[in-house]
This record gives C-alpha cells, sequence and structure tokens, in this order.
C-alpha cells in the first residue's frame, strides 16, 4: 500500500509598513482570520485569480485600485 505524502508549503517574508499591518490587525479583529499574514495571502490569492493570465491584468495601478477598494489604502 502507497502512503501518500503531503507536500510542505514553503513560505518567505515580505515587508510592510508597520502602520499597514496595524490597521490590518484591526481589521481582521473578529473575522477568524488567525494571522494578517493568512488574510494577506487571502487577499492576494482573490486579487489574482479574478484577473486574466496576462501581464496587463496585474499592473500596479490594477491592483493598487483594488486594496483601495477593499479599504487598505
Amino acid at each position: 500500500m502507497k502512503v501518500k505524502r503531503e507536500k510542505r508549503i514553503e513560505f518567505t517574508s515580505i515587508s510592510i509598513p508597520n502602520t499597514l499591518f496595524q490597521k490590518l490587525e484591526k481589521h481582521i479583529a473578529g473575522t477568524g482570520f488567525p494571522s494578517v499574514s493568512s488574510y494577506v495571502a487571502f487577499v492576494l490569492r482573490t486579487i489574482l485569480s479574478e484577473g486574466g493570465n496576462t501581464k496587463a491584468d496585474y499592473e500596479a495601478e490594477a491592483v493598487k485600485k483594488r486594496l483601495r477598494e477593499l479599504g487598505y489604502l
């Protein structure tokens, strides 16, 4: 019988201003997100999944606009 092994997910660090981090902590309080990191990963996955597969979909202005709509900027 074969034993299926789980893949280990590797992580990296991304720096954001402390003031933004503190705003995010307040924003996620009581939401069920265990950390700011998990929330930011969720937001980024959501933004990327809404776009297509071209570089134009990920332009900085489009990302900034979406983050503003979500209340992060």
